[in-house]
């Protein structure tokens, strides 16, 4: 196991240049204090646990202090918000601070949420609070244990810093693990605003780097396609099966892995209800546990969309039928 200051990175990301993201440094926040970490999720950078200990870690995940390799980012997405396309999102308080490569040949993100501002924060302060981000370490943790697949979380860190909510609470900042944060509204972004050579590289980038395998069959961006909608299926049963409700299954919340990403106002059915709402804004149940089958494919037959360059639109429509 290693120290803060011997991780391996590789941002691989970063490399594709600023059409894709746009270099950003943390707004630290005041006080920093380590809630709590997840010994079995800093593994996969291979992390000791009593690094967590350390001052030096709390300080890296609220912002104060940085990796020389590492190249905070925020990513440019757009996507289909509650079936509206939304054509420029991005992280808008979130900062992807680099990809670690670890002993067995994996590459992590490091995805700080709760940041600060950047150029996609639109109105927002670019906080994360304390509630919401124990929340999603919960969640995230407990997926993973589940079985389901999850991004992870590495660690809470709180602070003093106010913000501003329905009432006054404390800023904190959360450390997502996931060997991708790209999402169908990154590949959206590029096919709407019409720019075939980025939507090219990030498809290639996609394949190269998360589905290699597909590269060796005679129709790769088909098969890679195949893999995601079979990868979503496993992931939707799933949460159905364990009473999950996600809540926001907007396409830009859904990862290009078929992983559980972007946790908001989630919940657990408590007894079984198909009508479920967990999120009040869902003021028609789009969202619903029962819809979130149907929604899955409805995001799928976006994806589909962006990759038309690359795939036969008869072979994307058969493909999608594959879906339960």
């Amino acid at each position: 196991m290693k120290a803060l200051d011997e991780l391996t990175f590789d941002n691989r990301f970063a490399r594709l240049g600023d059409a894709f993201s746009t270099s950003v440094l943390p707004e630290p926040i005041d006080a920093p204090r380590l809630v709590v970490a997840s010994e079995s999720a800093l593994a996969l950078l291979d992390l000791a646990p009593e690094q967590a200990d350390l001052p030096l870690f709390a300080e890296i995940f609220s912002g104060h202090k940085l990796w020389s390799e590492a190249e905070p980012r925020a990513m440019v997405y757009s996507g289909h918000q509650f079936g509206s396309y939304n054509p420029r999102l991005g992280d808008g308080r979130g900062l992807l601070l680099g990809e670690v490569y670890n002993d067995a040949g994996e590459h992590w993100d490091l995805h700080l949420k709760g940041a600060g501002r950047t150029p996609y924060s639109r109105m927002g302060d670019g906080r994360a609070v304390l509630r919401s981000s124990i929340r999603e370490f919960l969640a995230s943790e407990a997926l993973h244990a589940l079985g389901i697949p999850s991004s992870r979380a590495g660690c809470v860190v709180s602070s003093s810093t106010p913000v501003w909510r329905e009432t006054q609470e404390h800023a904190a900042m959360v450390l997502r693990l996931a060997q991708s944060h790209v999402r169908f509204g990154s590949l959206e972004y590029f096919f709407y605003t019409k720019q075939p050579e980025q939507l090219k590289t990030l498809a290639e980038h996609v394949l190269t780097m998360h589905y290699p395998h597909c590269q060796e069959q005679p129709e790769p961006y088909l098969a890679m396609f195949r893999e995601i909608v079979e990868r979503n299926a496993e992931l939707i049963a799933k949460w159905q099966a364990y009473g999950f409700c996600h809540g926001v299954m907007n396409t830009d919340n859904m990862s290009i892995l078929g992983i559980t990403f972007d946790f908001g106002p989630f919940a657990f059915l408590d007894d079984f209800d198909e009508h479920f709402i967990c999120n009040h804004s869902d003021h028609e149940g789009r969202y619903s546990f029962s819809n979130q089958v149907p929604i899955a494919q409805w995001n799928l037959s976006a994806l589909a969309q962006a990759l038309t360059p690359f795939i036969s639109v008869e072979a994307l429509r058969e493909t999608i039928g594959l879906f339960p």
